[in-house]
């Protein structure tokens, strides 16, 4: 256990994971209670964050939860009042929810495009919305958002839904940093590469069915410089970074979390 996040209070969204393993939300929260902050685990799956809960208590830590549509602005609010109830207070907020979509603009459904621009971009919007005010108030606060290097990097096909909201959470993350900049609330993004957690490798399945995925899993880690996919440990540790002080005087910066993959394709 460490100290860096002591007596902070920081709100996770997508804090469960979608199968066994270790997601980047599941991982973020942990390690954010292990480095003493208290921690406001969100999911839209209950058990799926309970779990995550779970760890950390047994850890020691402390973790309240709570189900939550990101996408919709009243149970957004509710959230974030919950936890100013429950914590009084909120000194992080680390925005981790986030679906991926297939196809170009023909292929897209406009329902596609709305649904992915929900879930990746407004619940971002809306999280700020309601989480900004309390920050001031405290003069203070650290926002963290993950994007994705399908941001700024075009992968060798075409999902333009994900890559556009993904694109629209750097410019809402740089607007929010210089914004609040002399407020002492700092805003920053996280650009993870390539990554193995449980919610790719559901999505690799889905794209390409069971039987392949060993050989799609080995295809990407071979498209990555040091030769293997990151994990959530990878996406945690930078957030962790950029959530305590030791990065105090760094905002509206994109950290690239990628073993050197965008610098690949530049």
């Amino acid at each position: 256990m460490g100290d860096r996040l002591k007596n902070k209070v920081a709100i996770v969204t997508g804090a469960g994971s979608i199968g066994p393993g270790w997601g980047n939300g599941k991982a973020t929260s942990v390690l954010f209670a292990r480095e003493g902050a208290k921690v406001f685990a969100v999911d839209i799956n209950l058990a799926a964050v309970k779990e995550t809960q779970e760890i950390i208590q047994q850890e020691g830590g402390d973790c309240s939860v709570h189900k939550t549509d990101v996408s919709k602005s009243d149970e957004v609010k509710a959230m974030v009042d919950r936890c100013i109830d429950v914590y009084g207070r909120i000194d992080i907020l680390h925005n981790n929810v986030g679906i991926t979509t297939l196809g170009g603009p023909v292929e897209t459904s406009e329902e596609t495009w709305d649904h992915a621009h929900a879930v990746n971009l407004k619940s971002m919007f809306l999280t700020c919305k309601y989480v900004l005010p309390y920050m001031e108030q405290q003069t203070g606060g650290s926002i963290i958002n993950i994007s994705s290097v399908g941001a700024i990097r075009y992968p060798g096909f075409s999902y333009a839904a994900y890559s556009a909201s993904k694109a629209g959470i750097m410019g809402l993350t740089k607007d929010i940093a210089l914004q609040y900049a002399e407020k002492n609330i700092r805003a920053n993004t996280i650009l993870p590469g390539l990554m193995n957690t449980p919610l790719v490798t559901a999505s690799l399945k889905k794209a390409y069915g069971d039987a392949d995925i060993e050989k799609i899993i080995a295809q990407r880690d071979a498209q990555c410089p040091m030769k293997k996919m990151g994990d959530a440990w990878d996406v945690a540790y930078a957030a962790l970074f950029l959530a305590c002080d030791e990065s105090k005087y760094i905002t509206g910066i994109q950290l690239v979390v990628d073993g050197g993959l965008v610098c690949k394709f530049s």
